[in-house]
């Protein structure tokens, strides 16, 4: 069904509400966030007509080198993705994740993978993301691109509520981080993520909750130009 597309992994789905702001109807799958569990959930068949997703990138971070080889909480959830998208046949998947995971195999689609800094937008976060764009017809995607970056930059906003450790050399105009103890520290992920400060004053998290689904969220940004692209290439434009 056009227009109407499945989010799995959603958390609190910042890159879901960009494909509702392109006039996509989402749908939020099952998240360990709210009671959900997405080994139990299956999809309708020939339904909807994308899924988008991000399963926890915690088994491929360079964090768990940095803390002795600690293993992920939720392990490595790819499989699932690649389930669910075998049963539901859309026309089309995106899947969010780090350079390190591995690509999205699912048979009867073509996979067009894509690094993607946060920066090249001309915002200050250092963040990069693969979005995997899977489709029938291997369809590729065309992201929008400023001109210049910022010259004043921050590193990757973490899910600990830190920031990404080495993420630049050279520091002449890093932003200091205040980190997830203090209010200013929630406010300043917020902006670095392209949120509003006041995004989650009503969401019954603590302050650390808080900065793990922000740290874990697609940079708001990234989530529009993403949505914009999958737009183009499907052909949804108007």
């Amino acid at each position: 069904m056009k227009n109407l597309i499945l989010s799995i992994f959603p958390g609190i789905d910042i890159l879901g509400k960009a494909f509702e702001e392109e006039g996509y109807c989402v749908v939020r799958g099952p998240d360990k966030l709210w009671g959900g569990d997405i080994k139990i959930f299956h999809p309708p068949t020939n339904v909807f007509e994308g899924i988008i997703g991000g399963p926890p990138c915690q088994e491929f971070s360079p964090l768990r080198w940095v803390n002795k080889g600690k293993p992920a909480k939720w392990g490595n959830l790819i499989p699932e993705f690649e389930r669910v998208v075998a049963e539901a046949q859309p026309e089309w998947f995106v899947m969010e994740n780090t350079k390190r995971a591995p690509l999205p195999s699912i048979p009867g689609y073509q996979v067009d993978p894509t690094l993607y800094n946060n920066r090249w937008l001309g915002h200050v976060q250092n963040r990069i993301h693969r979005f995997s764009f899977g489709s029938r017809d291997g369809l590729k995607l065309i992201y929008d691109i400023a001109l210049f970056e910022n010259p004043e930059w921050a590193a990757r906003v973490c899910a600990s509520g830190s920031q990404k450790p080495g993420a630049l050399r050279h520091e002449t105009n890093k932003l200091r981080f205040h980190g997830w103890k203090t209010a200013a520290g929630l406010r300043q992920s917020l902006r670095l993520q392209g949120l509003p400060e006041d995004l989650l004053d009503d969401a019954p998290f603590t302050l650390k909750g808080k900065h793990g689904v922000i740290g874990n969220a697609v940079a708001w940004p990234m989530a529009q130009v993403l949505a914009k692209a999958v737009k183009r290439a499907t052909n949804q434009c108007v």
